[in-house]
C-alpha cells in the first residue's frame, strides 16, 4: 500500500530573499551586503510586517525587524510561520530582550544593530546554506502512496491521524483517507515527524505551540499530546529546534 519516501532529485535554484524593516538605510545596507557577494539571487525589500504578508510570496531567507510601526517583526514571524513553515527567519534589532520570543518561532540567527559586515556575511552564509538544504529536502522528499499511484511532499504533510485500518493524511492542500499502519507511516517519515499519541503523527515543522495535552500545528488545527509523552516530546522537539533553526545571540 505504501512505499518508503523516494528521493527525487531536484535542482536548487537562486533563493528568494525578503528584508522587513522601515528604516530604508537598513534595507538599503542589507540589499547591498547579499548583493555584495550573492548578486543570483532574488532579493525584495518590504517596509512594514503588513506589506510583507499581504504580498503572500514563498521566501527562503527572511530578514525582519522587530520594533516596526503597526505590526511588529514578531508578529509577522509568527504569521508568516503558518505560511512558511521552514523558511529561514533572521531578525535584526536594536533590541536585545526578544531572544527567547525569537526561538519561539525558530529563528536562525538574531543580528544586532548596528550591522558589522563581517558578522553579517559570516551568518549570511550560513542562513544560505540552510535555506538549500531546507529547499532541496523539501522538494525531494515524498511519499508514495500506491493505492492512489500518488506521491505527496512530505514537507506538505501537517499531520496524520488514525481511523482504525485506516488513516487521514491532512495536508497544506487537501486531507485524504488510504488504508495503512501509524507504525509504518512512522518509521517511513524519518525525525521530521513524531508520534506524539498513538492515533497522531506529526510534522514538527508545522508546530505553533503546544501544552500539556495538545499540539496546536500551523492553520489552527489541534491533536492530543500523550501525557505519558510530554517529557520525551519537548526534549525531541528542542532539539529539532535547535538543529533546524540554529538561534545564535
Amino acid at each position: 500500500m505504501l512505499s518508503g519516501a523516494s528521493k527525487i532529485p531536484n535542482e536548487v535554484k537562486r533563493l528568494r530573499i525578503a528584508v522587513v524593516d522601515d528604516e530604508t538605510v537598513i534595507c538599503e545596507q542589507i540589499k547591498a551586503w547579499i548583493r555584495k557577494s550573492r548578486p543570483d539571487h532574488e532579493i525584495t525589500v518590504y517596509t512594514s510586517g503588513q506589506s510583507f504578508l499581504a504580498a503572500g510570496v514563498s521566501f527562503d531567507l527572511v530578514y525582519l525587524d522587530i520594533r516596526m510601526e503597526g505590526m511588529s517583526g514578531m508578529e509577522a514571524a509568527r504569521a508568516y510561520r503558518g505560511m512558511q513553515p521552514d523558511a529561514v527567519l533572521i531578525f535584526v534589532t536594536g533590541a536585545k530582550e526578544y531572544a527567547l520570543e525569537a526561538f519561539d518561532v525558530s529563528a536562525f540567527h538574531y543580528l544586532i544593530k548596528p550591522l558589522e559586515e563581517a558578522k553579517f556575511s559570516r551568518v549570511l552564509q550560513e542562513a544560505l546554506e540552510e535555506a538549500k538544504r531546507r529547499r532541496s529536502s523539501r522538494q525531494q522528499e515524498r511519499l508514495f502512496i500506491r493505492t492512489r499511484n500518488k506521491t505527496v511532499p512530505q514537507g506538505d504533510i501537517l499531520y496524520i491521524e488514525s481511523r482504525g485500518k485506516k488513516v487521514d493524511i491532512h495536508t497544506l492542500k487537501e486531507t485524504f483517507t488510504i488504508y495503512g499502519s501509524m507504525n509504518r507511516l512512522e518509521a517511513q517519515l524519518g525525525e521530521s515527524f513524531y508520534r506524539c499519541h498513538r492515533g497522531y503523527l506529526v510534522n514538527m515543522a508545522f508546530i505553533s505551540e503546544y501544552d500539556a495535552d495538545s499540539i496546536t500545528l500551523a492553520g489552527g488545527a489541534r491533536v492530543y499530546l500523550a501525557r505519558k509523552k510530554h517529557g520525551e516530546f519537548v526534549k525531541t522537539y528542542m532539539w529539532y529546534l535547535q538543529n533546524g533553526g540554529v538561534l545564535s545571540v
